[in-house]
């Protein structure tokens, strides 16, 4: 009696099984689900980060060139401040020592007011300044022959393309900076008008040019 020889053929494959129905719906609709949540994250992430680490700032006058040009926006280093006060020579971001009185808005206004602030793209109520430090508390700061002195002693600046203008030796209170612009020709600091600066009104050290391309680089 004959026996039929195996059956050595492959069994046929299964069939892929069908997309379950939330897979389905993953597209562009189910993105854009998520968009809010996204957006939501974003603007917290840029709260914590423009509150405790970084902020941009745009620069609008010639006060401190050549160091920094009309229409530079810089990044502003919050942390080293947290650590030590100020020192000589930083380049600081500071609040207006002499505020205006705040304007009433909306809660929503003013949020989007500070978050646009903070990324560099809309300017605050009260101008915020850029200086370098020259004097720190307890120092006495004078103009003469052309130079800066600090406690008698001739302040070497190299970043500097004129001379300064003689000015009468003051001595810089405590909790105070006694800043300067680099354009000492045309700056608005603490030789005319804008006075010391309290050390509770600086922001940051400006430590990075962004903007424009052609001028990305580091602040020395």
């Amino acid at each position: 009696m004959k026996t039929s020889p195996p059956d050595t053929a492959e069994p046929a494959a299964a069939p892929a099984p069908s997309p379950s129905e939330p897979e389905r719906r993953r597209g562009p609709l189910h993105f854009l689900g998520e968009l809010p949540g996204l957006i939501v994250l974003a603007l917290i992430l840029a709260i914590l980060i423009k509150s405790f680490l970084f902020q941009a700032f745009y620069i609008p006058s010639g006060s401190m060139e050549p160091t920094l040009k009309p229409g530079d926006r810089v990044l502003v280093n919050k942390i080293p401040y947290d650590l030590h006060d100020p020192r000589r020579g930083d380049i600081i971001v500071f609040s207006d020592p002499h505020p205006q009185p705040a304007q009433h808005q909306n809660v929503v206004f003013g949020f989007f007011h500070w978050l646009f602030q903070g990324l560099g793209v809309q300017h605050p109520e009260n101008d915020d300044f850029i200086k370098r430090v020259i004097g720190l508390p307890g120092d006495t700061v004078q103009g003469k022959g052309g130079a800066v002195y600090v406690n008698g002693q001739k302040l070497v600046e190299p970043y500097l393309t004129q001379t300064t203008r003689p000015f009468d030796p003051v001595k810089v209170p405590a909790g105070d900076l006694f800043v300067m612009g680099d354009n000492r020709s045309n700056s608005l600091d603490s030789r005319f008008g804008l006075g010391f600066v309290p050390i509770d009104k600086v922001i940051g050290k400006a430590f990075v040019v962004i903007w424009p391309p052609s001028r990305i680089g580091l602040l020395h």
